[in-house]
């Protein structure tokens, strides 16, 4: 069971170390493509990255709506908690 800083957290790392985000980029209503530059290749490792952290299988279709570092959150709160 994690939380929503524990996955907070977990992503700033992921964001940090596979894609240089800078830490201070790294807030909720940063969007992921706007404001941390990802693009839909960096989006589609994002989510590998993901489930290979989470032991989970992400469905596309969650992560459809997914504009910002919240939303991922939301997501990955869903998909463990579940």
């Amino acid at each position: 069971m994690q939380d929503r800083e524990q996955i907070m957290q977990m992503l700033s790392r992921i964001l940090q170390d596979e894609f240089e985000v800078p830490a201070e980029n790294i807030t909720p209503e940063a969007s992921l493509y706007e404001d941390l530059d990802l693009d839909s290749i960096d989006a589609v490792d994002l989510v590998i990255k993901l489930q290979q952290l989470t032991g989970k299988k992400i469905q596309p279709e969650s992560f459809k709506s997914v504009r910002t570092v919240a939303d991922v959150v939301d997501a990955i709160e869903q998909l463990v908690n579940v």
